[in-house]
């Protein structure tokens, strides 16, 4: 098996893009092409469905992206192990995160991983945090950091980083009709205010919660993935949200909110990071896990 052939499949499979895909692997489009078709005759199956719009994996691509994501993470392994220098490690390492967590979390864990294991390649990426912990589960990152869930998923490994208190949030200054910028007291106030929620999640657990635990029925004006699109809603006068204050703390827009005084207030959760148990058995995760 070619492992800089199984590296550009597993970028293809993750980004379903032939562009992208070649820009990460520094190939050309034509020599990602010609090395996938190379692959898919080896096997005997086609790995994806594409035309001149979409790239989908089919079901045997599905069935060789954990064969590939296993692989890879063994040849890193052995790698290791076979180094003439066994004491300086290197290879590659996948990390999953919000936007947030890149201001608040990863530069300064990033730089002190950088100082103490200089030839580590990480690869960084972005998005939703409702999402890291699937990344991990389903082997697209060897980490993530994330919200703990009330309950972890079996086989998953959690470590505490922070602790971040959940924030009834409102604008500063009314802009939208019957979107108040003071809290609401009696439950038809509650009721009759627009709330702009996560979709999924922690926080959208919890708040959901604290509805019922007041019996109220909230009326919802908009769900949305990120947090950083509630700060933004919120500062546009379209509601009230529930965010992470260390969101709110990083947001280039908490001059246009206001926090609101809520009792009970919402329990706060905590924030670490996650792994598969069994991938801290790579020296590599083990690294950054222990830098904690």
């Amino acid at each position: 098996m070619n492992f800089k052939i199984l590296k550009q499949f597993l970028a293809l499979a993750e980004t379903l893009h032939f562009g992208r895909a070649s820009d990460e692997c520094y190939v050309s489009i034509s020599a990602l092409s010609r090395n996938i078709r190379h692959l898919e005759d080896e096997l005997g199956v086609a790995l994806f469905n594409r035309d001149n719009r979409t790239v989908v994996l089919t079901q045997e691509g599905q069935k060789f992206l954990k064969y590939a994501r296993d692989a890879s993470s063994q040849w890193n392994l052995i790698r290791h192990q076979l180094n003439d220098n066994p004491d300086q490690l290197s290879g590659e390492i996948s990390l999953y995160g919000s936007v947030t967590a890149s201001y608040s979390f990863l530069h300064e864990l990033l730089r002190r991983f950088r100082i103490a294991y200089p030839v580590i390649e990480i690869k960084l990426r972005t998005g939703d945090p409702e999402h890291a912990i699937a990344h991990v589960l389903d082997g697209k990152e060897d980490l993530s950091i994330a919200a703990q869930p009330a309950n972890l998923p079996r086989g998953l490994a959690f470590k505490p980083i922070a602790t971040s208190p959940l924030l009834f949030i409102a604008p500063l200054a009314q802009q939208v009709p019957n979107a108040p910028t003071s809290t609401p007291i009696t439950p038809e106030e509650w009721a009759n205010t627009p709330m702009i929620l996560s979709e999924s999640g922690v926080s959208r657990t919890r708040v959901d919660e604290w509805f019922r635990q007041h019996d109220i029925s909230p009326r919802i004006y908009a769900q949305v993935t990120g947090n950083e699109a509630i700060v933004s809603m919120v500062s546009l006068g379209f509601g009230i949200g529930v965010v992470p204050k260390i969101v709110l703390d990083n947001s280039p827009l908490m001059d246009r909110i206001r926090v609101l005084d809520v009792t009970p207030e919402l329990a706060p959760y905590d924030i670490g990071l996650f792994t598969l148990k069994k991938n801290l058995k790579n020296p590599l995760v083990d690294a950054f896990w222990s830098l904690m």
